[in-house]
């Protein structure tokens, strides 16, 4: 459903990245001095990531993993859409954490796991994907840096 939704529309996922990238910054600067706000939109953000990657689908599992590497780009819709589940997450906690890369780290590691337990669980329908986890691991890279940005931009504001 979601993925007739943005093979019609390609462009949702691209211009959600770029929402993210100039208001990102806003909005994790606001959440600095709300970390309770900011851990509680982390694990609302999380949401979509457990259930497009770990709620059952009815189909038939043809391979448990596959190796590939392919950079996400606008035509690449499904490789998009993983860049930008990986976004808020981490930005959030990054914020809230004040720990940007060790959030990234979880970040890549959690997809690395998901991807995993997608391997060893094929009942539930998915299939691992090594291009899902590189480009949520881009996602990751893209929220800790707008967190570290938001972070650097509240301490500036605090210094004057």
């Amino acid at each position: 459903m979601l993925t007739n939704a943005l093979l019609e529309h390609p462009w949702l996922s691209p211009a959600a990245l770029l929402l993210m990238v100039v208001l990102g910054p806003l909005l994790g600067r606001w959440l600095v001095p709300r970390p309770s706000l900011a851990w509680l939109s982390a694990g609302v953000a999380l949401l979509p990531v457990v259930g497009l990657t770990l709620v059952p689908v009815d189909r038939e599992v043809f391979e448990r993993c596959a190796v590939q590497w392919a950079l996400p780009a606008p035509g690449r819709v499904e490789l998009m859409a993983n860049v930008v589940l990986f976004v808020a997450p981490v930005l959030l906690a990054g914020v809230a954490s004040r720990r940007p890369v060790l959030v990234m780290a979880v970040g890549s590691g959690a997809s690395a796991g998901l991807e995993a337990l997608q391997a060893l669980v094929p009942t539930i329908g998915r299939s691992c994907d090594t291009n899902d986890w590189l480009s949520n691991t881009i996602g990751a890279v893209i929220g800790a840096v707008i967190a570290s940005a938001a972070l650097r931009w509240a301490q500036g504001s605090k210094a004057r």
